[in-house]
């Protein structure tokens, strides 16, 4: 085919009605994985703490109300609850009217975000710099935020070669920003993209856009994601009629630091379910719910790091059978090209977690082809349409695709293609794969 012909290949197909190897093509080869190691992720999670868990961020005091007054800092307490005011929860609005039911109408110290119940926010292993500043880059903690991503306005100058000026949201005001973008020629083409460059604690927004045009607006990483929970929160509670005295911290720069064992809980949010976070997880691809879930793996007792979290992984993982030398796993939502998977791997998890019923947390977090998630556009017509459902990942030069499909003749089966390092474009590949599951839905005995 086209554009994939110099692509290395990796495809399983499964029956998982009669247990039978359907196709094969370099089933045991490394490939890397890209976002379809979210189903790594999220597998284990549900073994390792059920798919009724929630995570828990609470408020706490630390200090009395008197007369309507916190007299303290307020602290906010996370555990690594990826989905806070993003596409699998609510936003702040009911921390601050719990608040004000408890009686506060005004604090007295500062907003202090405490992100030690896990390690400290950072890239994984192998994350390419370039794709920091963008939102599928951005950096998980104990306290998240609307996926840790904000807006950036970008808005042309008055003529070609004029800066442009950037503006954001009042919220996010903490992030600070250098503008290296210019204005361009009327009718040029707009040009613009950040980059969270090595070593520096800015954002840089570069590129162009042309004289006339209309603002533009980038969706970016919020860079310190505790910084920027405790930031929108004490915006919040202004807004909601809490007056703040004090700024908002990150606990680590806050000194002597508070203690969150000896302060009084004021409100507990409980997320919703692990089998509702992984709709929008695998629907949307979202890279922020893939390292908090792949934490969940972290053995007890063991405080939840990257390591540990991957420690209890590769003995869940042995567990089933998997062999250890058939998978190299560095972070939770595939983003690192250190990851290497072989298909065989990724079918072995299909067929342990399917569900003949069709209605598990599993395959109703899988987007149907053509109507949900990243399949919306693909395979839009029978017999591959609402038939489908598989998990997409996407990189330079790498497209996969794992999943479950039926037969013209009602036999289901699992499946995993993984082309690495094509020559062509995306959408070449993208077609070729597609090509080979709506051949698969074709199929009859």
């Amino acid at each position: 085919m086209p554009g994939v012909r110099r692509a290395a290949w990796g495809i399983v197909v499964h029956s998982l009605d009669r247990d039978e190897r359907l196709f094969e093509l370099n089933p045991g080869t490394l490939l890397v994985p890209a976002s379809i190691v979210k189903l790594v992720s999220l597998a284990s999670a549900s073994d390792a703490v059920g798919w009724e868990f929630r995570y828990e961020t609470t408020l706490r005091a630390t200090g009395p109300t008197v007369d309507g007054v916190l007299m303290g800092d307020l602290l906010a307490v996370g555990s690594g609850d990826p989905s806070i005011a993003g596409r699998g929860g609510a936003d702040l609005t009911a921390w601050a009217d719990a608040l004000m039911a408890a009686g506060v109408r005004r604090i007295g110290g500062r907003i202090i975000g405490d992100d030690d119940g896990l390690e400290e926010p950072r890239p994984q292993l192998a994350w390419a710099w370039d794709d920091l500043g963008y939102s599928t880059g951005a950096l998980f903690g104990a306290l998240n935020l609307a996926e840790n991503r904000m807006e950036v306005t970008v808005t042309p100058g008055q003529s070609a070669g004029d800066p442009t000026t950037l503006s954001v949201e009042p919220h996010a005001g903490k992030r600070p920003l250098m503008n290296r973008s210019g204005t361009g020629a009327p009718g040029s083409a707009a040009l613009l993209w950040p980059e969270q460059r090595p070593g520096e604690t800015f954002l840089t927004i570069a590129g162009s856009i042309p004289q006339g045009a209309a603002p533009v607006r980038l969706q970016v990483s919020v860079g310190n994601p505790t910084l920027w929970f405790a930031a929108v929160l004490r915006h919040t509670l202004l807004e909601r009629g809490i007056e703040v005295v004090g700024d908002a911290f990150d606990i680590d720069d806050v000194t002597p630091r508070p203690s969150p064992a000896s302060a009084t809980v004021l409100y507990t949010h409980r997320s919703a379910t692990l089998a509702e976070l992984a709709r929008p997880m695998l629907a949307d691809s979202i890279n922020l719910y893939g390292e908090a879930v792949l934490r969940l793996n972290t053995p007890p007792g063991a405080f939840p790091t990257n390591d540990a979290a991957l420690a209890g992984l590769r003995g869940r993982m042995a567990g089933w059978g998997i062999p250890d030398d058939a998978w190299q796993v560095v972070d939770g939502s595939g983003l690192s090209r250190r990851n290497a998977v072989s298909p065989e791997v990724f079918v072995s998890i299909l067929r342990r977690m399917h569900d003949p019923s069709g209605r598990s947390p599993w395959l109703t977090a899988l987007p149907a082809a053509g109507r949900e998630g990243t399949l919306a556009e693909r395979m839009k017509g029978p017999p591959a349409a609402d038939n489908v459902r598989a998990k997409t990942g996407t990189m330079s030069n790498i497209r996969t695709l794992a999943g479950y499909v039926q037969t013209r003749d009602g036999e289901r089966l699992a499946f995993a293609i993984m082309a690495d390092g094509f020559e062509g474009s995306g959408r070449a590949a993208v077609e070729a794969v597609d090509r080979i599951v709506v051949r698969l839905a074709e199929f009859r005995r």
